[in-house]
């Protein structure tokens, strides 16, 4: 059954894309890095941070805590009055946004999302003293091409996963070899699990490249 009910037949890719966003953004505090715990990487001033442009192991472990104070918050609602025309003049209507919390409250599975992204290779790195998580995922042919997907906003790395196998081994969808990529998708500063930038940093072309530069050095 879909979450907006069985008679239900519009889009609903924009809502899920800003659910799964929030998450990411709610839970952002508590991943940790390489071996480090969600405490150590706290610990890592900005200056550290600023000089180290390695590209380090990353892995996402959100503290079960963190998921039942999220699910309490949620459970927390306080609801507007139901708009009182039959269309969507007056925004979003209550019931579609009340199916939406209910989904997110109780049936959204983070574990087996947060198991989606730890199967793939994960890292990290600070781009102009900002953590730029990613998932690189190198093809098994030779001289691939690397491609960044980048998402928008909202959005997130989610977006992306169905389309790394038919880039990176494209023979086994009924492509070339010479078809093939090294596909890096990046969470883009803000968003996911990257930092969340103070002051103004150079632009999403100018972290794409640098990213391309270092994961392929």
């Amino acid at each position: 059954m879909s979450m907006f009910g069985k008679t239900s037949h519009r889009n609903h890719a924009p809502y899920r894309a800003i659910a799964i966003a929030a998450a990411s953004l709610l839970l952002l505090p508590s991943v940790s890095v390489a071996s480090a715990s969600a405490g150590d990487a706290a610990t890592v001033t900005s200056a550290e941070k600023k000089d180290d442009e390695s590209i380090r192991p990353f892995r996402i472990d959100v503290p079960q805590s963190q998921l039942d104070d999220l699910r309490k918050r949620i459970a927390a609602t306080r609801w507007p009055d139901k708009e009182t025309v039959g269309d969507i003049s007056q925004g979003i209507e209550l019931d579609r946004v009340e199916q939406l919390v209910r989904y997110w409250e109780t049936d959204y599975d983070w574990r087996k999302a947060e198991g989606q992204l730890n199967a793939l290779p994960e890292f990290i790195t600070t781009i102009d003293g900002v953590d730029v998580q990613f998932i690189h995922v190198r093809s098994r042919h030779p001289n691939a091409l690397p491609v960044i997907l980048t998402h928008g906003w909202p959005g997130s790395q989610f977006e992306f996963l169905k389309a790394i196998a038919p880039l990176t081994d494209p023979t086994a969808y009924g492509g070339r070899p010479e078809d093939a990529f090294d596909v890096v998708i990046p969470s883009i500063p803000g968003y996911g699990f990257s930092g969340k930038p103070s002051e103004l940093v150079r632009s999403s072309t100018g972290i794409r490249f640098i990213l391309i530069a270092r994961s392929h050095s």
